[in-house]
């Protein structure tokens, strides 16, 4: 089954809220930057929690264009769609 950006972007809620203490709702405009649980081992967290979920590798060149939860779906999507998927 194809990874829609609303699965992706569920995943991302799910980590963020579960495993990183994110309180609230997480909207695909909210700049990453606002929440102090995506401290460095916060993003590492994300990222792994990500790569693990979609079967996906990420890399620090990838982290450097991701401002907002969108660009972070996007980057997941364009990861699947590499793969094929």
């Amino acid at each position: 089954m194809a990874e829609t950006p609303d699965i992706i972007l569920d995943e991302v809620r799910r980590i963020m809220a579960q495993e990183l203490g994110v309180p609230g709702s997480v909207a695909l405009d909210t700049d990453l930057a606002r929440f102090p649980e995506l401290d460095s081992i916060g993003l590492i967290t994300l990222a792994v929690g990500l790569e693990d979920r979609f079967r996906v590798k990420l890399t620090g060149v990838d982290a450097q264009g991701i401002v907002t939860v969108r660009d972070l779906v996007g980057l997941i999507g364009r990861r699947l769609a590499e793969d094929g998927r």
